[in-house]
């Protein structure tokens, strides 16, 4: 007769189990890492040029008296080109900051307005992120060094003048980083700024993963600074935009941004100190306010610099930050009691 057998029962053992459960762990760790080296490598990595880099439209094809420039990073290790653009008896210089990876040709279009209003216009590119191609770049870090680079141009080629800013994405975030450690800017326009390093990788991961991003910012943060020398904390708008009062801030954000956090120009708003001034537009896509009504984005820009570069008395900032405070300033960090108005 046929005998009925009894089915093994599965035998689990501790060793399995611990093994199983570090080769677990081990993947995980190896994954982890190679998202955040992906990352990390992302927004270093070298700019690369196309054919259609030389499609670009140019200040000749817009008529415009530009000039081909190129003035020194504060760091000085390196070149910027820009263009500047005179205007005949202009009181005030307006600098276009571009974005990440984003030419200066692709800002031509509001710097024509922008002169055109009567203002002298100097557009520029960060270094590595337009058509001088093969180094590598950061997400704000050294772009500043740009940025300041471009003041000091600016202030060099027009001292009289009155400087304002109008910035985009990174070059928005730059801007307001740059703004707080000099005295020269009066202005400045915002479009699409992040408020932190951090926040930019945490928005688009979720994005991407739909998962709290704790663990691969962590790593990303560490391989950072390994491979660039900079870590997340370094590049934080949201803690120096308070330090540009009392001077004039417009922030401009769309409300479909899907690169920068739409959110983070209401932290930013919140953080800064009056004046302020922030225009939402639900159904813009990021740096995609102008497309959305052209007339009223150009308006809003030039009617914003009459005021306050034109129209409003020009302000000077008295100094009241005892000497070797802030030694790792580039310049004196201006306190919210430290201008008053040129006499």
């Amino acid at each position: 007769m046929l005998q009925r057998q009894n089915p093994k029962m599965p035998h689990f053992s501790l060793r399995r189990l611990l093994f199983g459960g570090l080769g677990g762990g081990v993947g995980l760790v190896a994954a982890i890492f190679a998202v955040s080296l992906y990352i990390v490598e992302t927004i270093i990595r070298p700019q690369k040029r196309t054919f259609l880099d030389a499609y670009k439209f140019s200040p000749y094809e817009l008529d415009l008296p530009a000039e081909e420039i190129l003035f020194s990073s504060t760091d000085g290790k390196h070149k910027v080109s820009g263009w500047y653009i005179p205007s005949p008896g202009a009181t005030t210089t307006v600098i276009v900051s571009p974005g990440y990876r984003t030419l200066k040709a692709d800002v031509l279009g509001i710097a024509t307005f922008v002169w055109r209003a009567g203002h002298n216009v100097l557009a520029f590119e960060y270094h590595g992120h337009g058509m001088d191609v093969g180094t590598s770049i950061t997400l704000g870090y050294s772009e500043i060094n740009d940025f300041l680079g471009a003041v000091a141009y600016a202030k060099e080629r027009s001292p009289e003048t009155r400087l304002g800013v109008i910035a985009y994405s990174m070059g928005a975030a730059v801007a307001i980083m740059g703004t707080a450690r000099t005295n020269h800017v009066e202005a400045l326009v915002a479009d699409s700024a992040f408020a932190t390093h951090t926040g930019v990788v945490d928005f688009h991961f979720r994005r991407v993963f739909h998962l709290p991003s704790t663990m691969v910012a962590w790593m990303a943060d560490n391989l950072l600074s390994l491979r660039a020398g900079y870590r997340f904390h370094q590049v934080e708008p949201l803690r120096d935009i308070a330090k540009i009062t009392p001077r004039p801030i417009l922030s401009i954000q769309g409300g479909k941004d899907s690169i920068v956090d739409p959110r983070d120009a209401s932290l930013l708003f919140a953080a800064a100190q009056e004046p302020k001034e922030i225009w939402l537009l639900p159904n813009a896509d990021h740096c995609g306010s102008y497309f959305e009504d052209r007339v009223a984005y150009v308006n809003k820009i030039v009617n914003f610099f009459d005021l306050h570069l034109k129209n409003m008395p020009q302000l000077r900032l008295m100094d009241t930050t005892p000497a070797g405070e802030n030694e790792n300033e580039p310049e004196r960090t201006p306190g919210q009691d430290g201008w008053q108005a040129a006499s």
